[in-house]
């Protein structure tokens, strides 16, 4: 029998998909504005990373989950 999947996990996960995707996408933000000449896929990278973490806060958004509650 499969165990069922609680929202309060699945809201959980994602609350830190969004701490972990920051974190990410601050630290290539760092890399590329410390380089002199970022490299293209340096700045894609930093895009997607970005759009990755817009993503998922409005996932949240849409959700009505707070960090505050967890």
């Amino acid at each position: 029998m499969a165990r069922k999947i609680k929202k309060r996990d699945v809201d959980k996960q994602l609350l830190d998909a969004i701490f972990k995707i920051e974190r990410e996408w601050k630290q290539i933000q760092n890399i590329v504005e410390k380089s002199i000449d970022p490299h293209d896929s340096s700045l894609q990278y930093e895009k997607l990373s970005r759009e990755k973490y817009l993503f998922l806060l409005r996932e949240a958004r849409h959700r009505k989950i707070s960090a505050i509650r967890y």
